[in-house]
């Protein structure tokens, strides 16, 4: 695998990140500049277990889901740029700042996580991401957060 990846489907990204169902979600990555900046997609289904309390009769997606997709496209990014797929990658949130939720998102919306590095180098653990989280364009939710990457380079260069 090389760093000249410009995207990932679902396949790649769960050589990436360790999450599965009902917790994975991105569903594709479209974009990828190294560990610059991304684009994930989340398609919303009413299938998802959080719609049924969130709220019944009016499912709506629960901010902290729209922040933890866009810090899953982060990961994937930085699976990807740092060429550390099949690498039992671990990212850890450390904080989240400048949190703000503008619209509601809802089953058979598309959203669109765009990602980019504010801080953070090849090699490094330490990561600070500004993320926006769209609907059709429109702003759903939008935050600046901190990950500790967990991996052990010696198993990964």
């Amino acid at each position: 695998m090389t760093t000249d990846t410009k995207s990932a489907d679902i396949q790649l990204i769960q050589r990436i990140l360790p999450h599965r169902y009902p917790f994975l979600l991105v569903d594709k990555v479209i974009e990828i500049d190294g560990i610059n900046s991304a684009i994930g997609v989340k398609n919303v289904t009413m299938n998802e277990p959080h719609f049924q309390g969130h709220f019944p009769g009016t499912p709506i997606m629960p901010g902290v889901t729209i922040v933890e997709a866009m810090a899953q496209t982060a990961g994937v990014m930085l699976g990807v740029g740092m060429d550390v797929i099949d690498s039992d990658l671990l990212i850890y949130f450390m904080n989240i700042d400048k949190c703000k939720f503008r619209r509601k998102v809802v089953p058979g919306d598309v959203l669109q996580m765009h990602v980019e590095t504010l801080r953070g180098k090849k090699g490094g653990k330490i990561f600070k991401f500004n993320g926006r989280a769209t609907v059709d364009g429109e702003v759903a939710g939008e935050a600046e957060f901190s990950a500790y990457v967990d991996w052990d380079m010696e198993k990964t260069t």
